[in-house]
């Protein structure tokens, strides 16, 4: 049997990240312990934050590593995009149900992941491979920005940080919605029966 490589055992990390988080995250809600007048977070907040830092940062490191050790398997391929769309997925609904994230923008996000992965399965059937585009890589990486501005409550410091954050949240579901489109357009060859 093959040992796990480092690549894959990122992404699994980050996987296993998801429940640790969404523990601290929800502790986090009910706690009242502030330990940062400034953002508003407490301690367990806190540590749900520093989480999604860390798997976000496996995101990265993981892709990278396997492209240059030449470490990419058929397991990552398939984990690596799952990992991530868990990831943020899980953030969004636990920030919706905060009442910190729009619930409309969160449904287009789910929307848009059920979709392309309808579409990549249908694709995969048929050997069709659809390339990623610059549109999904600013996609994820103006989300993991824009999650990881609320979690740390950076909004909360006052109304530049605020816009900012949002402004960056909202430019990440456009971002959605362009690369959702752009996924269609491309892998039109798929719906051709």
């Amino acid at each position: 049997m093959n040992k796990m490589n480092l690549p894959n055992k990122l992404t699994l990390s980050r996987v296993i990240a998801i429940p640790i988080f969404i523990i601290f995250f929800v502790i986090g809600i009910k706690n009242e312990h502030i330990i940062s007048l400034v953002m508003k977070i407490d301690l367990f907040r806190l540590f749900a934050a520093i989480i999604f830092v860390a798997a976000s940062i496996t995101d990265y490191f993981d892709g990278k590593i396997a492209r240059e050790q030449n470490l990419v398997t058929d397991f990552g391929k398939l984990l690596d995009p799952l990992a991530d769309k868990m990831l943020v997925i899980t953030a969004l609904i636990l920030l919706t149900e905060n009442k910190e994230v729009n619930y409309l923008c969160t449904l287009i996000v789910v929307l848009r992941e059920l979709t392309i992965s309808s579409i990549r399965l249908v694709a995969l059937e048929r050997g069709i491979v659809i390339a990623a585009s610059i549109w999904g890589k600013l996609k994820t990486a103006s989300q993991m920005v824009a999650i990881i501005l609320i979690l740390f409550n950076f909004y909360t410091i006052n109304n530049f940080c605020y816009y900012l954050t949002y402004g960056i949240f909202y430019i990440s579901t456009l971002f959605v919605i362009i690369s959702l489109i752009d996924y269609i357009w491309k892998s039109r060859d798929v719906f051709k029966f």
